[in-house]
């Protein structure tokens, strides 16, 4: 054996690896191996270099794999430098390469490397690219007038002296995405003003119904036939709003990055068209007087509107997507609304200062219903994340938080008339009913079936009275059960497509409106 008094004290003998020799019968002690070198003097080994260690770790065939972080601008560069690689094969490829010769044919030549400075001197990989040469005008000589200069398009572009008119196509698609950002209005109406000078906001009176009474104070019915069918929007409708008590005036929000409102009694036609955002509808709420809405929309922008004039008020974004907006019904925090947004927050805002007052930032997913309960003193929230959280207004930390393995997730709610209770639009074709006071527990007696709704957000309303549950179906059906004992009392079919929007109407005794994928807004009596 050999002597291994002669090595370091932290290359002892525990660190040498022998290995024998077979060519002869000695064997040769190797004091230590090339990772022996790096190896700490002390503290665990690192289980990426242990072999054994590796063997217990392997999690795919080839070895071991594990989830990494990266942005998406490295890995888009990253994409790239993979599909400009020498071994792809595409169309227009001859094309690329014509274009990069051109490109390094402006580049200044390298230089010789015995040139130090001067012409000619090396300059390398740091060689630069050629700019536009422009003609060097002596002192003497006078600059042609501008006149002789013709005038340049912004989106045209000079290139080695010579003028590239911009396509077309794109100057206009510039120019509309400008335009977009102005919020416009316009009255579709045949008369703005009555006689009286009165815009459609005022409450009629020469009705056989009085729209003033309580909301609640009638008995409700299931509607049977169709009433009046609306139809000015292209694209799907992504939330429909009866005018506040009245009832008289109905907003729908679209996937056509239009609100409209329309008049539900006398002509029943279509009264403003408010235009602004760029990308589809996610909701549209009243406040609690009904004199301005506001509109979320996937272009990430929430926006505040003037209901009468259809004048902007205010534009509110965090950079995230809002799938639901509320205001507050209460007197007191009126100026203040929350949106549930695509990042698991849900942030509370006020429409005076357009600054965040609060952050309620526990959920795992995005947001899908925000639920005044409690005398608007608290508010119950679902999420993608399978769960429901009940919170007291301005405070950040839930009170109560459901989350149960055999759950899915709640797309849309209403509150009961009650105040006692909140319907759920569960994902698993179930209508779920949880408490809205003190134990927010799930009422286990009460579950609403017979329609199916998964894979789409489908509203759910309860009736002004509290008798009945409407809800949509992929189907193109309306259902109807009845509160106390959960049977579907009645189904209609009410569109071709989805039907997404149910809503009842606050006044009348059995006037629902419908809508869906079609696009078309269906009143039903």
């Amino acid at each position: 054996m050999a002597d291994f008094g002669d090595y370091p004290p932290n290359m002892a003998p525990q660190n040498a690896v022998a290995v024998r020799n077979a060519a002869g019968p000695d064997h040769a002690v190797v004091p230590y191996a090339a990772q022996d070198l790096s190896r700490p003097n002390q503290g665990p080994s690192n289980p990426f270099k242990d072999e054994k260690a590796n063997l217990k770790r392997k999690n795919v065939l080839t070895g071991y794999a594990e989830e990494t972080y990266i942005s998406e601008h490295t890995f888009r560069s990253r994409h790239r430098a993979v599909e400009r690689g020498p071994n792809r094969e595409y169309r227009g490829g001859l094309a690329e390469k014509e274009e990069a010769a051109r490109i390094r044919a402006k580049r200044q030549k390298k230089g010789d490397a015995t040139v130090a400075e001067g012409d000619n001197a090396y300059v390398g990989p740091w060689a630069k690219y050629k700019t536009v040469e422009y003609e060097e005008v002596g002192e003497d000589e006078e600059l042609a007038s501008d006149e002789e200069y013709e005038e340049v398009e912004e989106e045209d572009v000079v290139e080695s002296g010579t003028l590239i008119p911009a396509l077309p196509q794109a100057v206009a698609k510039r120019k509309e995405a400008e335009e977009m950002g102005d919020e416009t209005s316009v009255f579709e109406g045949s008369q703005q003003y009555d006689y009286q000078g009165r815009t459609y906001m005022h409450v009629p009176q020469d009705l056989d119904i009085d729209l003033k009474k309580e909301v609640g104070s009638v008995k409700n019915f299931v509607p049977k036939k169709l009433a009046h069918t609306w139809k000015s929007h292209t694209k799907p409708i992504a939330g429909l709003r009866f005018f506040p008590g009245s009832g008289h005036l109905l907003l729908s929000g679209s996937a056509d990055s239009t609100v409209k409102i329309w008049d539900v009694y006398h002509s029943r036609e279509l009264l403003r068209t408010y235009s602004g955002h760029t990308k589809a509808l996610s909701d549209v709420t009243f406040n609690a007087s009904g004199s301005q809405f506001l509109t979320a929309s996937y272009d990430r922008m929430m926006k505040l509107w003037d209901t009468e004039t259809g004048q902007c008020i205010n534009r509110f974004t965090t950079g995230k997507t809002p799938h639901v907006v509320r205001f507050n019904p209460s007197v007191e925090h009126s100026n203040e609304f929350l949106a549930g947004m695509s990042d698991k927050k849900i942030i509370q805002f006020d429409i005076r200062t357009r600054e965040i007052v609060q952050e309620y930032d526990h959920h795992l997913a995005a947001i899908n219903t925000i639920t005044f309960v409690d005398d608007n003193r608290r508010f119950m929230t679902t999420s993608d994340d399978k769960s429901l959280r009940a919170w007291d207004y301005n405070i950040p930390v839930p009170i109560k938080y459901i989350a149960e393995p055999h759950m899915y997730p709640m797309t849309r709610a209403s509150a009961h008339p009650s105040g006692k209770y909140v319907a759920y639009q569960s994902s698993d074709n179930n209508i779920f009913v949880y408490g809205a006071n003190d134990k927010f527990r799930q009422n286990r007696k009460k579950v609403f079936k017979g329609h199916n709704n998964a894979g789409y957000a489908i509203d759910v309303a309860c009736s002004p009275d509290g008798q009945f549950v409407a809800s949509g179906d992929t189907g193109g059906y309306v259902c109807f059960w009845d509160w106390k004992t959960c049977k579907m009392w009645h189904k209609m079919q009410a569109s071709d497509g989805v039907l997404t929007c149910v809503e009842w109407h606050p006044q009348e005794s059995s006037k629902v409106v419908t809508a869906g994928l079609d696009g078309s807004i269906k009143y039903w009596d």
